[in-house]
């Protein structure tokens, strides 16, 4: 009896036992799983915080992201830094004086010179647009992309009246810009100018890009240096020493000018008056450039000119001192088979209008032997329009 009592308490510690121990085990297991699932919970928020901050920043991007910076990065391969090396005769400071001059000589002597611009790759195969003012006296001329390489250029050829020069590279398959169509640009469009201003494209490879507006086109500037600046676009970007041979691309990275001059009024740098040759004056001379190596303007009109000044104006009963007058008409020549006669006032050469003597001259060279020119003329108070064709002369 007190055997089976023994037997029956022993039974009951031991259940009691088994019982304590599956409910320490069981209560241990949740809190386990518990942790289990607070880690997964944090690892699922981190990455969806990752992705949500992912998506923040490619709207942040898409939102700075606009038409001028998708062109300026595309554009901004194709623009060079270019450094020249040139040949200028150089006059001994004492020449200057008569007197020394007339004892000793004028003292000229050659020293080399150095220089920098801008330029833009124009094909693939390497041709590099510039200007004459930058390049087209250079016994050296080295071109600078934006991956660093350097190349040695050659000049194809180089017009000083127009302002243009052309430059090859060796290799294939550059970055190059496409030409646009300077005849459809609007004033008031977006422009971009890249370009080489004091040198800055040697320090990191770079363009500079200056943004703007074209301000005013069929601007006619006169001459320079023997270089003539008509019909040029103006802009508000940004132009400085060093830009020049750069270009000036519209909103889709089309090249419609190529930077050359600024206005600066006295002072060190850009004020807002730049200005650009137009691609479709540009175009007519690589072309001959590269067929010919020069352009060739060797036709005459026998005619000889006179600014219009306010005693001309007076006696002709004209409106304004606008235009030339003509002094001369040589016999058999192209101006006299035009039917123009002396004392005409030219006001106008196709839709071009002349304000001076020297805005004639710079229109003239935009064109060549054989065209054909509406000439537009006052004569005794009527205004008529005459053919000239450009003769070569002879």
């Amino acid at each position: 009896m007190n055997k089976g009592r023994i037997i029956i308490a022993t039974a009951i510690v031991t259940l009691i036992i088994a019982t304590a121990v599956f409910a320490f085990i069981f209560k241990g297991a949740p809190s386990h799983n518990s942790n289990y699932s607070s880690i997964m919970s944090d690892s699922s928020i981190n990455a969806v915080q990752a992705s949500n901050q992912q998506e923040i920043q490619q709207d942040i991007s898409a939102s700075r992201a606009t038409i001028i910076t998708k062109t300026a990065s595309e554009v901004s391969p194709a623009v060079v830094g270019i450094n020249v090396t040139e040949i200028r005769q150089v006059r001994d400071i004492f020449s200057s004086d008569p007197l020394y001059r007339y004892f000793f000589g004028d003292r000229v002597f050659n020293q080399q010179i150095k220089n920098l611009g801008s330029g833009v790759i124009i094909s693939p195969d390497g041709y590099v647009l510039t200007n004459d003012h930058v390049a087209g006296n250079a016994i050296e001329a080295i071109v600078t992309m934006t991956d660093g390489t350097q190349h040695e250029a050659k000049i194809i050829g180089s017009d000083p009246s127009s302002d243009i020069c052309l430059l090859k590279i060796k290799g294939n398959n550059f970055p190059f810009v496409k030409l646009g169509d300077s005849d459809k640009i609007m004033i008031g469009e977006w422009v971009i100018a890249l370009g080489n201003p004091f040198g800055l494209f040697d320090i990191n490879d770079q363009p500079t890009v200056t943004v703007g507006v074209v301000s005013a086109k069929g601007m006619n500037l006169g001459a320079q240096d023997n270089r003539y600046y008509v019909n040029m676009i103006q802009t508000d970007a940004a132009i400085n020493t060093g830009n020049s041979g750069g270009p000036l691309v519209n909103a889709f990275g089309e090249l419609i000018g190529m930077n050359t001059l600024i206005y600066t009024a006295g002072s060190a740098g850009n004020i807002g008056l730049g200005f650009a040759i137009p691609i479709n004056k540009i175009k007519r001379v690589i072309d001959e450039l590269k067929t010919n190596g020069k352009v060739d303007r060797d036709f005459w009109t026998g005619l000889s000119i006179q600014t219009i000044d306010q005693a001309i104006a007076k006696a002709y009963d004209l409106k304004s001192t606008r235009g030339v007058i003509v002094t001369q008409v040589q016999r058999n020549s192209p101006a006299e088979k035009a039917g123009i006669k002396i004392y005409d006032i030219i006001t106008g050469i196709n839709n071009f209008k002349i304000n001076n003597e020297t805005t004639m001259i710079g229109k003239l060279q935009e064109f060549r032997t054989g065209d054909q020119l509406e000439v537009k003329i006052i004569r005794e108070g009527k205004q008529i329009s005459v053919k000239l064709v450009l003769e070569r002369r002879k």
